[in-house]
């Protein structure tokens, strides 16, 4: 299957480098992928969040069809790895969109953020405030880590500085999933489930593994990693992988000791290393690629323009930096600048650092690495033929990794599905809602 001209096109539209800063601190990663070994068992973390843990309501406003509930917690992740999120990320935010008329139970659906959806304008005019009329359901919209109120200081709009805080992003919005999921629990809304559009597909997928329930799971426009979304996809061209070639040669910690780190399908990946450069120079020619903007996305970015498209109608992580350390504070190995030059120089060092990404993208986001979701019949995923941002060849797909599922394709590329097809995406949600009732009539 071709790729969307539309895909391509709009990814060149982003002058911004993806990861300016760096891989992030090697004691940060450690940390994460250890926690992440946690929350891919679901029996490990049975008693993570406890059943009473509190949540806030500190505003409503009252509309002609629904009430409209502002509301915040402390994100768990802050007490089960103190400090690895950035201080104003540590309050999780969340508006609840509830009609005045149910119309069959009181179902609700949690909402997950994709790249760029800052605060919650774009789900609730999009899917939620269309929820209420069409099908009488209820929506809850959590804000990400790293977005609007939750933004850092330092960032600049959607602009994670580093690998990291992709992986802090996503070990927090599980954890605060479930939060929001117990609580909803006691206050007798049902049936419930999670949906999400590209990086929230991906996030509401990694939530709904570390629940101990059958669920309805909705992942729209994204897939079973993210790996290929930064080494062979579209946003591959948008990486700074100098920055990133740079710290993996000067800072042995990367190589020496994270890489054994890395679970199964991080091990593997390393395999694949040849095959990803080659796969990454035929997406050159096919995308019609110079090597200038192989190396840099535009002339404006050294300059401190921007254009940012939408600035999140891309999706999937298309513009993605965060705090983290610079090159200048990384530790060196060798005191010889000659030899840290030598080896930042050496042939394998982009194929090395394609490979450490692959690497680190699969440990925290490869599906396989995380349990099967209880009743994986729940799961409806809606994908696009022709999505040029989440490829699907070279890895897993989820029906091998989630026997039972349903994929439903969709004729075009990422793009045009998110702008025109929102209609399919809450259709899919009505059956998957539909389904759950259908066979758990008793379960609440």
């Amino acid at each position: 299957m071709g790729v969307s001209r539309l895909d391509v096109f709009y990814r060149r539209l982003l002058l911004t480098k993806l990861f300016i800063g760096g891989w992030g601190k090697p004691e940060d990663l450690k940390r994460i992928f250890e926690f992440r070994k946690i929350i891919g068992d679901r029996e490990k973390c049975k008693y993570l969040v406890p059943e009473d843990y509190p949540v806030y309501i500190n505003k409503t406003e009252e509309h002609a069809d629904c009430h409209i509930h502002d509301g915040f917690f402390i994100s768990p992740l802050e007490h089960l790895v103190p400090g690895i999120l950035p201080p104003e990320a540590v309050k999780a935010r969340f508006q609840f969109i509830v009609p005045k008329r149910w119309k069959k139970n009181r179902p609700v659906c949690i909402h997950l953020a994709g790249t760029g959806d800052h605060f919650f304008w774009r789900r609730r005019t999009l899917m939620a405030r269309p929820m209420i009329k069409e099908a009488g359901m209820a929506s809850l919209l959590l804000e990400n880590p790293y977005y609007g109120y939750r933004k850092p200081k330092d960032q600049l709009r959607s602009s994670l500085k580093n690998v990291s805080d992709l992986f802090v992003m996503g070990g927090a919005l599980i954890l605060e999933s479930t939060v929001l999921l117990r609580w909803l629990e006691r206050e007798g809304y049902w049936p419930l489930g999670m949906t999400g559009i590209s990086m929230g597909g991906y996030m509401a997928s990694l939530a709904v593994t570390n629940w101990p329930k059958p669920i309805p799971l909705i992942p729209c426009l994204s897939w079973s990693t993210a790996s290929s979304v930064f080494t062979t996809g579209v946003l591959s061209k948008a990486v700074n992988w100098t920055e990133l070639e740079k710290q993996y040669a000067i800072n042995s910690v990367y190589e020496e000791e994270i890489m054994k780190l890395l679970g199964y399908c991080g091990a593997d990946s390393f395999k694949m290393g040849p095959e990803l450069v080659r796969n990454a120079d035929s997406l050159e020619h096919l995308f019609g690629l110079s090597g200038d903007d192989r190396e840099s996305v535009g002339p404006k970015f050294r300059t401190g323009g921007e254009i940012e498209a939408g600035d999140g109608v891309h999706q999937f992580l298309s513009a993605v930096n965060s705090r983290g350390t610079s090159l200048d504070t990384l530790p060196r190995p060798h005191a010889n600048n000659t030899m840290d030059s030598a080896k930042c120089c050496r042939p394998s060092l982009h194929r090395e650092s394609i490979s450490f990404m692959k690497g680190v993208m699969d440990e925290c986001t490869h599906m396989a690495n995380f349990s099967v979701p209880v009743d994986t019949s729940l799961i409806i995923v809606v994908q696009a033929k022709e999505d040029a941002y989440i490829p699907r060849t070279g890895v897993l797909s989820l029906q091998e990794i989630w026997p039972g599922c349903e994929v439903r394709y969709l004729n075009g590329g990422h793009i045009s599905a998110y702008l025109f097809k929102q209609n399919i995406f809450r259709q899919a949600i009505y059956d998957g809602f539909n389904r759950f009732c259908l066979k758990y009539p008793n379960l609440h």
